[in-house]
């Protein structure tokens, strides 16, 4: 009969005896694999981290390497009241600088059309059907435009229905239907159409498809387009304004580069002056948006230290046996990366008068992150020298960032993407480091096949000892019994 647990036949402890052997074996090799494990989970962490910090400050960067985002213009408008706003304004960062008095003497707007009061052959009521007998159609379209839609009438429809139809037509492209009743019997009722297609020309037209003479009191026209039967009691217009008193117009409220590289949009039509004949007209400014400018400069300076804080948390190496090192303490690679941005920071820029950021106040600081700096130097305080570059060399101030050959934050960019990318040097580390983390997982695997056979090799040789033993007892035990 074989013996299932070691020591049972002979009463030593080899069980025990075979998971120390075992432990021994194991653990230096387990513990070099952790190892290894815990220093590649802090490398990836820490890669990602440096990793992110970069991609942070590489957007703000990327605020200041285009021209178009740093050299753009900023609309001021000052109306007669604030209480009441005249128009709204935009300008590309190719807009000059200037000054002008815009007034809106009217805003754009649709055509109206109204049926015949019902003493002229029109309804007395909502519930009067459009059409007696059969069916057809009416067409709803604004000129020679692409915008129409098509409603079918059927006998009996009342007034009520067809408002409903109108309204409610998947292709109706701004035309409104509503019903007044005049309280009158010689008013009735009228269906009133209201189109939001604005600017002169743009008239309501309602065809009357089947040419069906009840249908003639809805309609502007005959299916040839050459009758006429009910007008506009109101026109479409266009919306009217006067910038440095010169007459201006628009189809729509928008006016688009009426003013080269501006639009403004006409909200309320401007007020009149005491006397009830001037109109107040508003002032509108085209300016650098110096402010959104400071605002990129300051993000930039914060963004640059978040940095440069991260690398150094990263790569210290603990100043006793208590502190930890960092993820990446003594890192070439990272180390290199901010010798090389400190480097693009520090250096001189002569595609603009400014020469570099000192003049815009920014300083480096004995850590190596930047600062607003305080120091005077004859030239006045970092606050004071961003101020005067901003109101004084507004374009100079877009050059030292964004020329195209030497521009810093150009530079900046380009050197950033050679880390950020997904093609870039930090992720072809994080790809190494997880690729040696898979082979560390190959690695635990193939240990425990190891330490598997060795187990099954330590019991073999012990369950031999075992059995031997056993049976020397047995022996012995006999011997005795029979020497009495």
């Amino acid at each position: 009969m074989s013996i299932q647990s070691l020591g049972v036949g002979s009463g030593l402890a080899l069980d025990d005896l075979v998971k120390q052997l075992l432990e021994a074996e194991r653990k230096p090799k387990e513990d070099r694999l952790t190892q290894r494990e815990e220093k590649l989970e802090s490398e990836i962490s820490g890669l990602g981290q440096i990793k992110s910090k970069l991609s942070e400050f590489k957007d703000v960067v990327k605020e200041l390497k285009s021209d178009k985002d740093i050299n753009g213009r900023k609309p001021t408008i000052t109306h007669p009241s604030e209480d009441i706003e005249i128009f709204t304004a935009e300008a590309s960062s190719s807009a000059v600088e200037g000054n002008y008095k815009i007034a809106v003497s009217e805003l754009a707007s649709g055509s109206r059309i109204e049926t015949a009061s019902a003493a002229d052959g029109g309804f007395a009521a909502t519930t009067d059907s459009v059409l007696s007998a059969g069916s057809g159609s009416l067409t709803f379209k604004i000129g020679n435009t692409d915008d129409s839609f098509t409603v079918n009438v059927t006998a009996g429809m009342t007034l009520a229905e067809l408002r409903e139809a109108i309204n409610k037509n998947a292709d109706n492209f701004g035309v409104s239907a509503n019903i007044i009743d005049t309280g009158t019997a010689s008013g009735g009722a009228k269906l009133v159409f209201t189109s939001e297609v604005t600017g002169a020309g743009n008239d309501l037209s309602i065809i009357n498809d089947n040419d069906l003479p009840e249908l003639n009191r809805l309609a502007t026209t005959d299916s040839a387009e050459s009758a006429a039967y009910l007008s506009p009691v109101k026109a479409a217009t266009n919306a009217k304004a006067t910038i440095d008193g010169i007459a201006v117009e628009s189809a729509t409220n928008k006016f688009e580069n009426t003013i080269q590289n501006v639009s403004f949009e006409a909200k309320e039509v401007s007020p009149f002056a005491a006397d009830g004949v001037t109109i107040q007209a508003s002032t509108l400014k085209i300016g650098y948006d110096s402010e959104a400018t400071e605002e990129k400069i300051r993000s930039f300076v914060e963004k640059y230290n978040s940095m440069i804080d991260e690398v150094k948390k990263l790569t210290r190496y603990g100043e006793s046996e208590l502190e930890d090192d960092g993820a990446l303490a003594g890192d070439s690679l990272i180390r290199g990366i901010q010798t090389g941005l400190a480097s693009i920071i520090g250096g001189r820029v002569n595609g603009s008068e400014l020469g570099g950021l000192f003049s815009l106040g920014i300083e480096m600081d004995a850590d190596g992150k930047l600062e607003i700096g305080t120091s005077d130097f004859g030239l006045g305080s970092g606050e004071e020298r961003l101020t005067d570059a901003l109101e004084d060399n507004f374009d100079e101030v877009a050059k030292l960032f964004a020329d195209e050959k030497e521009g810093m934050a150009v530079k900046l960019y380009d050197y950033l993407e050679q880390y950020t990318s997904s093609r870039g040097l930090l992720s072809v580390r994080e790809r190494a480091a997880k690729d040696d983390q898979t082979q560390l997982y190959d690695d635990r695997e193939k240990l425990e096949m190891r330490m598997a056979s060795y187990e099954q090799i330590l019991r073999d040789k012990y369950l031999n000892l075992d059995q031997t033993v056993s049976r020397l007892n047995q022996t012995s035990s006999a011997l005795l019994a029979s020497l009495g």
